[in-house]
């Protein structure tokens, strides 16, 4: 079997308005992120959670950073989520010390002198930091090289943020996910079909995870292109959004009123063999996306992907305002979504 023909274009959701061209990331200190905490540490445990801010270095790095300074294997060192590289973020880590002698500041002082970070603060905790023990993130960006007058840039962005305020986001994966070219897309298919074989661990489930983004987006870009992003379908499975709580449509009249209020929105299927599967109408969206793919069901079960549900919108509340080198945006994102989508709708001149 030959590899796949990928997609990798997104619609807008602000088609129509023109954007403001620009880029992002020139210098870290136009890509600024901190992350939203699930809960705080309570002083008490094994496990210290360090409050680390770092420049041009990933998630990843500051992980084995870590290992080797304690001398553990990395997997005893958690973390909520993955940050960007060419960017200053604020993340916090767990790591597990559970005869350690030396004190909070003693330790503090160790990781800012060797790693190279700055330290907010650390304190002990009970349990590991996992992925997805947060609630978001913060962002303030600044792009840059724009071409246009301030008067113009002003009256775009205004245009492209009231209609996103409006209808919200498609909760699109980033190309941080699926690659520039879809290079991860591919090796996760290629995993799945039998014609690759990674064996480290992590690297493995990650490019696995990157073809299920992959099939994510189509499945959202075909609910915007046919006209589907604004209203639901009957079997559509929706989330709650002060709860979080889901649950399938049945009552189309009532949930579309709880949609439009913003209650509620749908969510999109990250492919797995056990996925909650839609109903209906909305489970023959899923199953068309499925089908077009290059892999199936089997292929999924055979690597033990399970699957689970992403919100398909987001709401994120955006002010922007004019700074010495640009235009500065601020908003907040649930955990998981990506700054980059939702840059592109302003910018409109290629994925930055």
């Amino acid at each position: 079997m030959s590899k796949p023909e990928l997609e990798l274009s997104l619609p807008y959701i602000t088609e129509g308005i023109p954007g403001i061209g620009g880029v992002i990331k020139q210098k870290p200190s136009h890509f600024i992120v901190e992350e939203i905490p699930l809960y705080e540490p309570d002083g008490s445990g094994q496990h210290l959670y360090v409050n680390i801010t770092k420049t041009n270095k990933t998630t990843r790095e500051i992980q084995e950073n870590l290992a080797d300074l304690f001398e553990l294997a990395s997997h005893h060192i958690g973390k909520a989520g993955l940050k960007d590289k060419n960017a200053i973020t604020t993340q916090t880590f767990s790591i597990l010390l559970p005869n350690e002698n030396r004190s909070i500041p003693e330790l503090v002082k160790l990781i800012e002198e060797t790693i190279g970070v700055r330290v907010n603060w650390a304190n002990y905790h009970r349990n590991k930091l996992r992925t997805g023990h947060l609630l978001g993130n913060n962002f303030k960006i600044i792009i840059v090289n724009l071409e246009h007058d301030f008067n113009y840039i002003n009256e775009i962005a205004d245009k492209i943020t009231k209609r996103i305020h409006s209808i919200g986001l498609p909760n699109f994966y980033g190309e941080q996910r699926t690659g520039e070219e879809g290079e991860n897309v591919i090796s996760g298919w290629e995993i799945l079909t039998g014609k690759k074989w990674i064996s480290n661990k992590w690297l493995r489930r990650y490019l696995i995870s990157c073809y299920q983004s992959y099939l994510c987006n189509r499945y959202l870009a075909l609910r915007v292109k046919r006209g589907l992003f604004n209203r639901l379908l009957i079997g559509d499975v929706v989330k709650k959004h002060d709860t979080g709580g889901i649950f399938s449509v049945d009552d189309l009249e009532n949930a579309q009123k709880r949609f439009d209020a913003k209650e509620i929105s749908f969510t999109a299927p990250i492919y797995g063999y056990k996925m909650r599967s839609a109903l209906y109408a909305s489970r023959k969206i899923e199953d068309e996306v499925l089908d077009k793919s290059a892999i199936s069901m089997e292929n999924l079960r055979k690597h033990r992907v399970t699957g689970t549900r992403r919100l398909g919108r987001i709401i994120p509340n955006i002010t922007f305002s004019n700074a010495e080198e640009g235009l500065e945006l601020k908003f907040k994102l649930p955990k998981g979504s990506f700054a980059t989508v939702l840059l592109r709708e302003y910018i409109k001149n290629g994925e930055n």
